[in-house]
């Protein structure tokens, strides 16, 4: 038994031409969507955080990245010292310091 396959003709070369440009134009808008509400967006906060972790000062209310409340009692290039407690001082990388939470002890 032999069994023959005929196969018709590829379509033209010109609606072929039309669904690559389409298919690059999908591409290009997809990565724009993504750009401006995924990667956009995560630069503008790391670019906050960097500038409120330059503009520490002595006696800002922060939060650290393990949940550590305190009070700032010095700063120095790549490390902030923290008081946490009466007499209890915890030195910290400067980019452990996430945020500020004068805003949060206020709201108690």
């Amino acid at each position: 038994m032999n069994f023959t396959l005929l196969q018709e003709a590829a379509p033209a070369a010109s609606g072929a031409m039309g669904n690559g440009n389409m298919t690059w134009l999908m591409l290009i808008a997809i990565f724009g969507v993504m750009y401006f509400f995924m990667i956009r967006p995560q630069q503008k906060r790391q670019k906050e955080l960097r500038k409120f972790r330059e503009g520490l000062e002595k006696g800002d209310k922060v939060v650290t990245v393990g949940g550590i409340y305190g009070t700032v009692s010095e700063v120095k290039e790549t490390y902030v010292l923290l008081e946490v407690d009466s007499n209890v001082r915890m030195r910290f990388d400067k980019s452990s310091v996430l945020k500020d939470s004068s805003d949060l002890a206020q709201a108690k």
